[in-house]
């Protein structure tokens, strides 16, 4: 009896820290032919976290261009993922999220009659342009999946208001957390001890360590305004508690991300503007963190996992269950928001308390193997059948 042939393809950082948990427990799996194919939709950022979990690619695309649109991109991958479905003709194809590599690898699968699975399927907001493209690309793939992997209940009733039937719909939990529960093991990187001792905060237990607010602001929909708003809010915060906070801000590559950014607060010296983090060293700044303000999906199922409240400086979030579970709460754009919210967290210990041990509802850690395992029964009619059938 021949094995199932499953085919994953991703292409950019989160989707690979997603992914992975799920790459490992099908590679573990009897009865399971694993194949990996990266678009490297984002090359280095992609590089550093299959490193870190160990894999290696079967095919990479290698697609990654400076100041690539994206109608070049999707072009991109269309053209040169379709022969790689036409050569290996998997039984199902996986991905993962909302990327442009998600969209165009779902409808791929679909042009070749391949079974497709949804990996952290039916996210929502309603709103076609927030997150953009985001919310569309996810929108695509969820009317092409087969098979999708919801990580929680509130997914699960957005696919059912969409049609999507029951029997088609596993609620998971999200593989995110299993990659964040065996990465934040590991050990303090030399690298992260060093900008500790730099920043002045491996003075923790002492009688008045410093603080740690973490920042990550890149969203399109941000660009322009409400990044400069995001940005003056965060001097703001920088100079209302001076020396005993430290606001560290991983800087996106985008030109529409460094301009504001260093212009409006390079000169302060509480804030560190670093070059984007590893996933590694990003995890060990969670833990140390007081707060996370940020405008990225993963952060606000990330941090919870570790115990740190989340202001989402967004206007929507495809992630309510987080809001309802009192791990995170949304602040928009506007600076007299994001200042009042960051003061309230860093000024009364009952609120900061009161968020960071809410129960984070996105999962245990075990998604991956509910993942595969859903995948298995969903395939009992593939047994012994060509492959891409």
């Amino acid at each position: 009896m021949r094995p199932l042939r499953v085919l994953s393809v991703f292409g950019t950082r989160p989707e690979a820290v997603k992914m992975a948990p799920v790459i490992q427990a099908l590679a573990h799996t009897a009865g399971i032919e694993s194949h990996v194919c990266v678009t490297a939709q984002h090359r280095q950022m992609l590089d550093q976290v299959l490193r870190l979990f160990d894999i290696q690619p079967d095919i990479d695309l290698d697609l990654m261009q400076p100041d690539q649109s994206l109608a070049e991109l999707t072009a991109a991958i269309f053209t040169h993922l379709d022969p790689i479905l036409a050569g290996l003709r998997p039984d199902w194809v996986l991905a993962q999220g909302d990327t442009t590599t998600v969209m165009a690898t779902s409808l791929l699968a679909y042009y070749h009659r391949i079974r497709f699975g949804h990996v952290e399927a039916g996210l929502r907001t309603g709103d076609k342009w927030q997150p953009f493209p985001e919310e569309i690309n996810r929108r695509v793939a969820g009317v092409v999946a087969d098979l999708h992997f919801a990580p929680t209940e509130w997914s699960r009733q957005n696919l059912l208001r969409e049609g999507v039937p029951e029997g088609q719909i596993a609620v998971t939990g999200n593989p995110v957390i299993d990659a964040l529960q065996a990465v934040a093991r590991h050990p303090t990187t030399p690298q992260v001890a060093g900008l500790f001792q730099r920043l002045g905060l491996d003075e923790a237990g002492g009688p008045s360590p410093r603080r740690l607010v973490l920042v990550t602001a890149h969203r399109r929909e941000n660009f322009g305004r409400p990044l400069e708003d995001i940005c003056l809010a965060l001097r703001q915060i920088a100079e209302d508690y001076g020396d005993s906070l430290r606001i560290v801000y991983p800087v996106h590559l985008n030109p529409n991300v460094q301009e504001p950014v260093y212009r409006l607060l390079g000169d302060m010296p509480n804030i560190c503007l670093l070059p984007p983090l590893d996933y590694l060293p990003l995890v060990q700044f969670i833990k140390r963190s007081t707060l996370v303000l940020t405008d990225s999906g993963g952060l606000q199922e990330e941090a919870p996992g570790l115990g740190v409240p989340v202001l989402v400086m967004r206007q929507v979030t495809e992630r309510p269950e987080g809001v309802q579970a009192g791990t995170v709460k949304l602040v928009g754009v506007e600076q007299a928001n994001i200042l009042a919210e960051t003061h309230r967290l860093l000024d009364d210990l009952s609120a900061h308390a009161a968020m960071a041990r809410a129960v984070n509802p996105y999962g245990d850690g075990r998604a991956a193997g509910r993942i595969v395992q859903a995948l298995l029964s969903a395939s009992q009619d593939l047994v012994g059948t060509p492959a891409g059938g």
